[in-house]
């Protein structure tokens, strides 16, 4: 869940929220003129107990360079979200500053960044990708609709799966409309993708239910693990080793997820 690092108030909030991941926006989130003020507001909450990722500019511009400078070394930084990158010196260049052992999760939001994304998610700090779709669609004047942003959402995947990353964090729904939300999770869903950013604590709810695997689902991966064996020692044909690998990693996410049915 994304969060202005200008709102202080919002911030413990955020932390009891059923978000995976509060992350305290430096970019978009803050205007341009608050954010020296920002930064030591995060940097002082980092350092009193709180914990978060930091949502920090992209690594082209001057705030890049202030945004690092003021995270380095806090105790409770989790880790960065670097807005708008796009290649795996950014990457690079961000996990140096900040130390060397600080995540880093991608937001891709260009259609040079849709480009270079292997490249991206090949890097040792990357962590995952997330689908800066908004930014995405304003670089390359595609509409929202899932079939024009199937090609950028499929490259995020693949690219995650070549790379040996988790799956990408899809981006946010803007419309504050639950009936909205749910048909673009399920779109999420359907591409393979396994997050999604959101911008408040009531829409976490949706998120985590659409995008965890439902009782049908760890039903069905117990029965296929129970027939064909962990370690595939059932297997009788070539078309039961996909359903094998797919009920492993509907375990996985529910061992992950801590959920049972």
């Amino acid at each position: 869940m994304l969060v202005s690092a200008s709102r202080t108030e919002d911030f413990d909030l955020a932390e009891r929220s059923g978000a995976d991941a509060v992350i305290l926006d430096l970019e978009d989130g803050v205007v341009t003129a608050e954010r020296s003020d920002a930064r030591r507001s995060v940097a002082a909450w980092l350092s009193g107990g709180g914990a978060a990722w930091v949502r920090i500019n992209a690594a082209t511009t001057e705030d890049w360079w202030a945004d690092v400078d003021a995270l380095r070394g806090l105790p409770g930084l989790q880790g960065v979200m670097l807005a708008k990158s796009e290649s795996g010196q950014q990457v690079r260049d961000t996990a140096a500053r900040l130390g060397g052992a600080v995540p880093v999760l991608a937001l891709v939001e260009s259609a040079r960044g849709i480009e270079f994304a292997f490249e991206i998610a090949c890097e040792p700090a990357t962590l995952r990708l997330a689908f800066g779709s908004g930014d995405f669609r304003r670089d390359t004047g595609a509409s929202a609709e899932p079939d024009a942003l199937a090609y950028a959402r499929g490259r995020l995947v693949v690219a995650s799966g070549a790379a040996g990353i988790a799956a990408p964090v899809d981006g946010p729904t803007l419309v504050d409309d639950q009936r909205t939300r749910i048909a673009d999770l399920g779109v999420t869903r359907s591409m393979g993708m396994s997050g999604k950013l959101c911008m408040k604590a009531a829409h976490t709810g949706d998120v985590n239910r659409e995008l965890s695997p439902s009782a049908a689902d760890a039903a069905w991966a117990a029965e296929v693990i129970d027939r064909l064996g962990v370690d595939g020692s059932g297997v009788r044909s070539g078309s039961d080793r996909p359903q094998l690998a797919r009920a492993l990693t509907i375990r996985t996410r529910l061992d992950a997820l801590r959920l049972s049915y």
